[in-house]
């Protein structure tokens, strides 16, 4: 049975701060050291993200898709995505969901597997999940894409570029680079649960072979990022993913598949191994 995951983090929610005139008189405008330190401390306030993708990561080349993920009270995620330069072209379903991750393929899926649409990854810590977790795809799906929004404050070289229109909204474009060692240097800046997070995404990083990371955000009049670039080159080739924000803060629902249609990696490996 041969399953193409989708590489590569998942994206990223950065919330950044420019100056707003009022009136005939305008406020000092934030340097973008600031606005990006600003934007790093309002992650903590987001509980959920909608969002459009569309790029380039290792291996699976160009890929697009969509997705809605819960972060807060726990973590759950629903996304559609498309790998057009793969051999099959066909819509793959992923769901986080219960410390577990489905992804559901088409008919071809369906063939391999006796008529399962759906192959079920356990994350909760078992054996079959640490060696999945050695292949480095199915634990990225664990990754907050709003600790990932913070990784421009480890940069020595934020740059506001200007003022654009992104999906019909004003906004300012940042721009910036840091290295894997400048984020892990970051981290001392940040706690708990956020720490957490950022580290486990830094190790995705790490194991794609990234070292280093060019960073594009387009920040609305809101404080929220509308657009986030993030470019890179790993072991097996480019990573070059932009994200639009569709929306954030609203409820976000993700159910597991039916049993009958799923396949549970776990048991297999289990059979195997009797086998």
């Amino acid at each position: 049975m041969r399953t193409s995951i989708p590489a590569a983090g998942l994206g990223a929610l950065l919330l950044a701060a420019g100056a707003v005139g009022c009136g005939s008189e305008e406020s000092p405008e934030m340097t973008p050291a600031a606005a990006v330190a600003k934007a790093a401390k309002n992650t903590e306030d987001i509980t959920s993200l909608q969002y459009r993708m569309k790029g380039t990561v290792p291996e699976s080349g160009r890929v697009e898709g969509e997705a809605a993920m819960r972060l807060k009270p726990t973590i759950a995620m629903s996304m559609k995505m498309q790998a057009p330069d793969q051999a099959a072209g066909e819509t793959v379903e992923i769901r986080l969901v219960d410390k577990a991750m489905y992804l559901g393929g088409g008919a071809e899926m369906a063939k391999e597997m006796d008529g399962k649409r759906w192959l079920k990854f356990d994350l909760s810590g078992s054996a079959a999940a640490k060696d999945l977790d050695k292949m480095g795809s199915p634990s990225q799906a664990e990754q907050n894409p709003a600790a990932e929004s913070t990784f421009l404050t480890g940069a020595k070289d934020v740059k506001k570029v200007g003022s654009e229109k992104v999906d019909g909204v004003e906004t300012t474009h940042y721009k910036g680079t840091v290295t894997l060692a400048e984020l892990r240097a970051s981290l001392k800046d940040s706690k708990g649960e956020t720490r957490e997070q950022r580290e486990k995404s830094i190790k995705q990083y790490e194991k794609l072979g990234v070292d280093k990371l060019t960073m594009d955000m387009w920040v609305d009049g809101e404080d929220h990022t509308k657009q986030f670039r993030m470019k890179g080159q790993a072991d097996k080739g480019p990573m070059d993913m932009t994200i639009t924000f569709v929306d954030y803060n609203k409820p976000v629902t993700v159910k597991a598949p039916p049993a009958g249609e799923v396949a549970d990696l776990g048991e297999m490996f289990k059979e195997l191994g009797q086998g």
